[in-house]
């Protein structure tokens, strides 16, 4: 889908312990006055073919308005290399992505995460405070706690279904749990996410992906509710009423935790509020970034 015609695709060199690593992005805008003049990095979720385009292309042309706006394709997903999970994926992608900002000379940026990339967001700025202004996460992994709701939810049993049995059908089925509105399951979205997740390397990167929040070695560094109260960035948590992937009493205890913490919650919405509910979307998430003041951090 070719939303915006300004975005550029773009790809750096990254290097990690086990050498050099591409990562793809997308980039689109000029910095404006709107958030301190930072950058806004948004980073996806870890659906089957989820990738930065997928989820956040035809967000891209609105926030570019305001912001030099950032889509990386995670470690794993996208044009990104696909190399073996080292530890949990949390600290592993965003500890790739603080290199691309180090390769990009980008000292310090706004971060936006819906679901996996609420998780690695979170994880960076908890890792690097130095480098995060603000947090908007959209249904956030690790940080959602279901107080009532069973685990695993509706959309991550569809997840696995899907792992377990890649098809078309089961992935149709993955993608209604998203959202509301099931006009945008369409043929179109099945069959590019379908051939994004079954490219090359990407079964191996779910399921390498998956294993660090199983192995009980690395899967308790996901757990982030547990750090949560150690975050001092003001914190957006924005989900949507009728999310079946990370339902909305996952929100209660970030929001208790997070000392600068605020929820929006967008009604006759699931997981991806930036489809459903765009305009809103941005207009929230930006109203949020415009109140920081770079001077004194806030």
């Amino acid at each position: 889908m070719d939303f915006s015609k300004e975005a550029v695709r773009r790809s750096a060199q990254v290097t990690s312990g086990s050498g050099d690593l591409t990562i793809n992005y997308y980039e689109a805008g000029t910095p404006t006055e709107v958030g301190g003049g930072l950058p806004f990095v948004l980073l996806h979720g870890g659906g089957p073919g989820a990738s930065a385009w997928s989820n956040f292309g035809s967000a891209l042309p609105g926030f570019a308005q305001d912001f030099r706006t950032l889509l990386v394709d995670q470690p794993g997903f996208g044009g990104s290399d696909k190399p073996p999970v080292v530890g949990n994926f949390y600290r592993h992608s965003a500890d790739h992505v603080v290199r691309l900002l180090d390769v990009l000379g980008i000292e310090k940026v706004h971060l936006l995460g819906n679901s996996l990339g609420g998780g690695t967001a979170m994880r960076l700025a908890l890792t690097y405070p130095e480098r995060v202004g603000r947090l908007v996460l959209m249904g956030p992994g690790g940080l959602s706690l279901n107080l009532f709701h069973a685990d695993p939810t509706e959309g991550v049993q569809r997840l696995m279904d899907f792992s377990a049995n890649p098809s078309r059908e089961a992935l149709r089925a993955f993608i209604s749990t998203m959202v509301v509105n099931q006009s945008l399951v369409t043929d179109e979205l099945v069959e590019e996410r379908f051939a994004d997740a079954t490219a090359p390397g990407a079964q191996e990167a779910m399921r390498s992906m998956g294993m660090s929040f199983w192995n009980p070695e690395t899967a308790e560094d996901g757990m982030l509710w547990r750090e949560a109260h150690r975050l001092r960035k003001h914190t957006l948590l924005t989900w949507g009423r009728e999310d079946r992937v990370n339902p909305l009493d996952g929100a209660m205890v970030a929001l208790k935790l997070i000392p600068k913490a605020s929820l929006h919650v967008f009604p006759n919405c699931g997981h991806w509020a930036q489809i459903e509910a765009a305009e809103e979307f941005r207009q929230v998430a930006t109203a949020f970034l415009s109140r920081h003041v770079e001077r004194s951090g806030a």
